[in-house]
């Protein structure tokens, strides 16, 4: 049984659509309300946050993916994520299940220091501190031989469909209503972003493969690192129409961040748009050689054609 947590979350709909083209059919959905992806998925109604819920949704599985997301509300992230990890790591090790756990770089420096599996944990704000202490409880227990695990962590995301992003928010979605694009404090760094389909590819890739646990792994990403102004230019390629952006200074941000509590709660994301992004993934392309990367032009392109034709 293949036992996905966070289901219909973007992650989790990759992660299942993957174990589907393998043919692998024994999958359990679970969240507080999951959907099928197919006919013969199995779904469980479990709160995380509830030891006994998560201990029965877990139960009789043989891996189980940690793909449950939050809203950006850093009071509902400290509250709620660290049971939920200590939680659904309890109930692995009741049932003897694997454990691939989803996860995302808030806790590491933003200071354009080049990130490896091997990167020392820096948050700059309380989201960040709280992915590090999941990460360090998970890595703890697979120190001490208590859980066969993995993580896979991946770099910030852009993708077709409903993918919720920085970038597919603030460039395609704009883009869609005919708005003005916007980039955070700069566009001209250099970005790393995470192909969405790709992440459900990777990721059950690994986990299929026993000698995979024990360990983090960087999600693959294209390596030809674009500034967001290669970014937009490409898209406007793709679509064949200009796509006037804009850059949003820090002194903008933070009149935006007096009035707009959802701007507010990205405030310690922020420094990571201001130096580059170099996400290495070099240690997942090395173990899985045969892995085909979604290219920058691919991605963008698919996007774009996902937006309604009066746009082009």
């Amino acid at each position: 049984m293949h036992t996905i947590l966070g289901a219909n979350g973007q992650i989790a709909t990759e992660i299942a659509r993957e174990l589907h083209r393998r043919d692998i059919l024994d999958i359990r959905l679970v969240s507080r309300a999951p959907r099928r992806i197919a006919d013969t998925d199995s779904v469980v109604s479990a709160d995380l946050t509830h030891a006994d819920m998560t201990d029965r949704a877990i139960a009789g599985s043989h891996t189980v993916y940690f793909a449950a997301g939050l809203p950006l509300d850093t009071d509902l992230w400290e509250a709620s994520f660290p049971a939920m990890m200590r939680n659904v790591i309890n109930a692995c090790e009741r049932h003897g299940a694997r454990l691939v756990f989803f996860d995302n770089t808030y806790m590491y420096p933003q200071d354009g220091t080049p990130l490896t599996e091997t990167t020392p944990f820096r948050p700059v704000g309380p989201k960040g501190a709280v992915r590090a202490r999941m990460a360090g409880m998970l890595l703890e227990e697979m120190a001490h031989g208590r859980i066969e695990a993995m993580i896979c962590r991946s770099a910030e995301f852009y993708g077709p469909e409903n993918t919720q992003s920085i970038t597919n928010s603030l460039i395609f979605r704009r883009m869609a209503q005919h708005r003005e694009a916007s980039v955070y404090l700069s566009d001209s760094t250099l970005r790393t972003l995470m192909w969405t389909p790709d992440a459900g590819r990777a990721v059950v890739l690994a986990a299929l493969a026993d000698d995979a646990y024990g360990t983090t792994w960087h999600l693959p990403c294209d390596d030809n690192r674009p500034t967001y102004r290669e970014f937009i230019l490409a898209a406007e390629q793709a679509a064949d129409t200009p796509i006037p952006y804009r850059v949003l200074a820090m002194d903008e941000l933070e009149r935006m961040m007096e009035v707009n509590p959802r701007v507010r709660e990205i405030e310690e994301l922020l420094p990571r748009y201001g130096t580059d992004c170099i996400f290495d993934s070099s240690k997942f392309k090395r173990r899985f050689p045969d892995f085909r990367v979604t290219t920058y032009d691919e991605g963008i392109q698919r996007i774009v054609d996902e937006i309604p034709v009066h746009v082009h």
